[in-house]
């Protein structure tokens, strides 16, 4: 072989060896999972659950089934630990989820701007928030913490309830044991009021509640009726609205840059009509002339109870100190966009 033939030879040797690399290379860069893997706290049964799954069945009609998502509920893949979701996300062992500010505000600490007290009291005060530019900018540092947030959704406004007695003062919740969520600010705003708090995952809420060795909880009214909460033992319910729990729709980058540009967009246009279809199932029946949620609590035998403007009043007062101490942590600035916001509607 003379030399010109060596030379094309090891240049054919080259692109063969260079050729599977470079189809390879090409080929991860576009390859779909069979499946993706999207937690929750919970499942179909709550309106929380109801969004994932109808972001789910959009995605999968829009791309005819090329991005196919199955939910796993009760973050199943971390074991249950709520507060470790956001984590596992980024890290890629949850590719998608649907998940609550509060549980991930161990990591974001901006996210316990919806935590803060008695901040946005209704609906409206909410949508203020996060539909304006103090949304906008929580999404922003979202993105910044390591994923890619496409869309809100809505827990609800958590309200309180127990085994003991009707709540219509600070001093009706003294000595009273409340399970609460694992974000410390809710430690504080418990041990504000008297009451002795202790955290614990949604899992294991349930079976103290039953056993009496926490006697009450706070979460939305649709979660009790649906976790039918009034047969462990919860009788008490005050409406207070203290603190709203905003959702948000959520991809795993390595995830999210896998996607053709134009399945993203379908990804993210079907996560925007999931999370606007989950608030208003998240809202139906608690508020303006359809109160049928409530009514339909006050059916199973619990006492519902409606504050005052002043006794709602005295619970502002009351966790105050919690509110001024976590604004400085959340950031004074963001904090006082989100007051701005708010503000006009506000009825006392």
């Amino acid at each position: 072989m003379d030399r010109r033939s060596l030379l094309k030879a090891g240049a054919a040797g080259s692109i063969a060896l260079a050729a599977p690399f470079v189809i390879r290379g090409a080929h991860a860069q576009g390859k779909y999972k069979e499946e993706y893997r999207l937690s929750t706290v919970v499942g179909t049964a709550f309106p929380w659950g109801k969004g994932a799954d109808l972001w789910i069945n959009l995605v999968r009609e829009r791309t005819q089934g090329r991005i196919h998502i199955k939910m796993y509920p009760g973050v199943s893949l971390i074991n249950g630990d709520q507060t470790r979701e956001f984590s596992a996300i980024r890290q890629g062992v949850i590719d998608m989820a649907v998940g609550s500010t509060i549980n991930w505000s161990p990591q974001i600490k901006e996210l316990n701007l919806f935590s803060l007290p008695f901040l946005t009291r209704n609906h409206a005060g909410l949508d203020a928030v996060v539909q304006g530019e103090v949304g906008k900018r929580i999404m922003q540092i979202v993105e910044k913490a390591g994923v890619v947030p496409l869309a809100w959704g809505e827990n609800g406004f958590r309200e309180v309830t127990n085994s003991k007695r009707e709540i219509r003062s600070p001093d009706d919740m003294k000595g009273l044991k409340f399970r609460v969520v694992g974000s410390p600010i809710f430690n504080d705003t418990f041990t504000a009021l008297g009451a002795n708090p202790t955290q614990m995952s949604w899992a294991d809420a349930q079976p103290a509640l039953a056993s009496g060795a926490v006697e009450g909880q706070e979460n939305p009214l649709h979660v009790f009726a649906a976790a039918k909460l009034h047969t462990l033992a919860q009788k008490f319910v005050t409406r207070w609205g203290y603190v709203a729990d905003p959702l948000i729709f959520v991809v795993n980058r390595d995830i999210w840059n896998s996607w053709t540009p134009a399945d993203r967009e379908i990804v993210r246009a079907a996560a925007v009509d999931a999370g606007r279809q989950e608030i208003a199932i998240a809202r139906k029946g608690l508020s303006g002339t359809d109160l049928s949620l409530v009514k339909e609590v006050e059916a199973l035998g619990v006492k519902v109870t409606e504050l005052s403007a002043a006794e709602l009043k005295a619970f502002e007062v009351a966790t105050k100190p919690v509110y001024d101490k976590w604004a400085k942590q959340i950031g004074i600035d963001l904090v006082k966009k989100a007051e701005a916001a708010v503000a006009p509607t506000r009825k006392g």
